[in-house]
């Protein structure tokens, strides 16, 4: 147990300086490149923090285990919403942005709905994994498109502002904070060597954690489906949250809010679409019937949330906690 401790806690650490280097380099990136932190969020430390679901995935449909790497994605998903943004909001109010609701929001809505959908008849073939993939490719032009305008948006209003001296008109929620870490000045090899090692660190730090927690739960005799249900599930979510507080304390909650969205939408797309290309993954009918409704009901939920005055206060962080205790309940209890 002691052996298995240290392993966790070292895992813990890893996870921290991992995220610590992810939001550094996205930072910079974003800085340099005049783009939306939403948009950073959304992709490359999405991208970065979604690393440990595919790792994972890989290997549980490798030998046999799809009920393992279907109910890691729907937990993780549902981690993402009541536990990340939960805690995210509780140490500190997250600001929400008119833009990400009216543009963003239902594109992950939209994507929750495929996968319901596509998994709905008991498994994701390769059909529905290449539709997926498509699905992401249609995703990341809108960030492209989406950013490119954001950008143009931006040089000609700063251009307007040279020249005539009047107010840039830029939301406050969509400029690039002027971190003194990052800053505009960061070398192209930092920035990269940053961003590799962010995830790389992640991904180890989530590997060491998971492998050390479920040997403690075992050794404690907890029951096998409860770990693959609980702990697998919120292990391969800390990465979200370790980015998500690094971009708390670094003041970004435009970032923190697209790390969530973007991981969301990224463990559907990316993770399911790609894996289930290289073997198709069946899928329980009590994930269908039970769990899925469940993911679906927090990403609607979100919604109303987020817009009552485009803020998560700690108080509507707190009903996403409550709710997400609440779910570990009903899923324990049965087990216990």
């Amino acid at each position: 147990m002691l052996f298995q401790s240290i392993i966790f806690l070292l895992g813990l650490g890893i996870l921290y300086f991992g995220a610590d280097w992810l939001i550094r380099a996205a930072s910079s990136i974003a800085h340099r490149f005049g783009i939306r932190p939403m948009v950073i969020g959304l992709t490359v430390v999405a991208l970065g923090t979604s690393m440990p679901e595919f790792i994972l995935n890989f290997y549980a449909v490798l030998t046999g285990e799809d009920a393992l790497a279907i109910g890691n994605i729907i937990g993780s998903n549902i981690a993402n919403i009541a536990l990340i943004l939960g805690v995210s909001a509780v140490m500190l109010p997250l600001a929400v942005d008119a833009t990400t609701l009216r543009k963003e929001y239902p594109i992950m809505v939209a994507v929750a709905l495929l996968f319901y959908l596509l998994a709905s008849d008991g498994m994701i073939s390769r059909i529905d994994g290449g539709i997926l993939l498509l699905g992401l490719l249609a995703f990341m032009i809108f960030i492209v498109v989406d950013a490119r305008n954001h950008s143009r948006i931006r040089r000609r209003t700063a251009e307007r502002l040279r020249d005539t001296g009047e107010p840039s008109g830029i939301p406050a929620s969509e400029s690039v904070p002027d971190l003194d870490i990052t800053g505009p000045a960061m070398k192209a090899r930092k920035r990269v060597g940053l961003l590799l090692g962010g995830m790389i660190a992640l991904t180890l730090g989530a590997r060491l954690m998971v492998v050390s927690a479920i040997e403690m739960a075992r050794m404690l005799d907890i029951h096998p489906v409860v770990i693959g249900l609980t702990i697998v599930a919120i292990g391969t979510s800390l990465p979200e949250l370790a980015a998500s507080i690094m971009c708390i304390i670094r003041k970004d909650s435009d970032m923190s809010i697209g790390n969530v969205m973007g991981s969301n939408m990224l463990n559907i797309l990316f993770v399911v679409g790609l894996v289930s290309i290289i073997q198709p993954m069946s899928v329980e009918p009590v994930s269908i019937s039970q769990h899925f409704p469940v993911m679906i009901g927090f990403t609607l939920v979100l919604y109303p949330i987020a817009r009552f005055g485009y803020s998560i206060s700690r108080f509507q962080g707190g009903i996403l906690l409550a709710g997400f205790a609440g779910y570990l309940i009903w899923l324990l209890l049965p087990h216990i």
